[in-house]
């Protein structure tokens, strides 16, 4: 019963998501024919990632362009945990947490899973695990001017996803229950309805005494707040993703709104690698051309 409520519940975000969205670049099955599945994600557990293999740890199935001035791939290219640990530079909550809102986003933003990187926005908070995750998952970046920070510090621990060919904008972040910052408010309504193995009263107690401790906690300490991080990410990916994260569409959406202008880049480049992605093709494979 789990499945088919997230199916539905998708189905419904995207059919909201469509009353105000623009055309899309492509419709799968009809104006572009995109094979997904076509490689094995890599889900094998290891030591710097040891929940990618745990039940509903997110893969994403993504859309990119051949070379620096080529046309969409005909295949999509599996994305899991493990790659974004792999970019972010060693494995913590925060890659682990935006994965999981960024999977919540997608779900309403490419209802047919195929993840187009060429036209996608985002925006995230000053953590550098989130925004990498963002960055990685969305090709965005500060030089295009398609990369921001929050102006509204309330949302530092959530993400903003935007589709520039739908001009749909989802908001996601986690539910109450899993959030783990002192005295950051939840911007999205939603509990959890699960019990965590870790409390988060004893997360976010622990977080509190490392941080006044002026960067001089106990090793112990350390070894404690790491552990219940772990114990926390496990915990969280043994549940469908729906049941610990929210999103929703945001209307009227203005990018200027919600972004930082102090950390912006002031003089931004046009992205050049996306330009003849829809660009013609020959008259014949064979074709020695003009």
């Amino acid at each position: 019963m789990r499945g088919i409520r997230g199916v539905l519940a998708a189905a419904a975000w995207a059919v909201c998501a469509l009353a105000w969205a623009a055309p899309p670049t492509f419709v799968e099955g009809r104006s572009i024919f995109i094979e997904t599945g076509v490689e094995a994600p890599d889900r094998s557990p290891t030591w710097y990632a040891s929940m990618v293999n745990r039940p509903y740890a997110p893969t994403f199935e993504m859309l990119a362009t051949q070379g620096t001035q080529g046309r969409y791939y005909p295949y999509t290219y599996p994305v899991t945990l493990k790659d974004m640990i792999r970019f972010h530079g060693h494995d913590c909550e925060g890659t682990v947490h935006v994965a999981n809102a960024a999977w919540v986003a997608f779900r309403i933003l490419f209802p047919d899973g195929i993840i187009d990187r060429s036209v996608l926005w985002g925006i995230s908070g000053d953590s550098p695990c989130w925004s990498d995750g963002v960055a990685f998952l969305t090709g965005a970046r500060l030089q295009y001017g398609n990369l921001g920070f929050f102006r509204d510090k309330r949302y530092s621990h959530a993400i903003v996803l935007y589709r520039e060919d739908t001009k749909v904008a989802v908001l996601a972040t986690w539910k109450e229950g899993i959030n783990n910052i002192p005295g950051e408010p939840v911007m999205l309504p939603g509990k959890i309805t699960w019990k965590p193995r870790v409390s988060m009263l004893d997360i976010e107690a622990l977080k509190a005494v490392v941080k006044s401790a002026g960067g001089k906690p106990t090793p112990y300490q350390v070894d404690q707040m790491r552990y219940q991080q772990w114990e926390q990410v496990n915990d969280i990916l043994d549940h469908p993703l729906s049941e610990s994260y929210s999103a929703e569409v945001l209307p009227d959406f203005q990018w200027a709104q919600w972004v930082d202008p102090a950390r912006s880049v002031g003089q931004t480049i046009t992205r050049s690698d996306v330009r003849l992605k829809n660009y013609p093709y020959r008259r014949s494979p064979v074709d020695p051309g003009p």
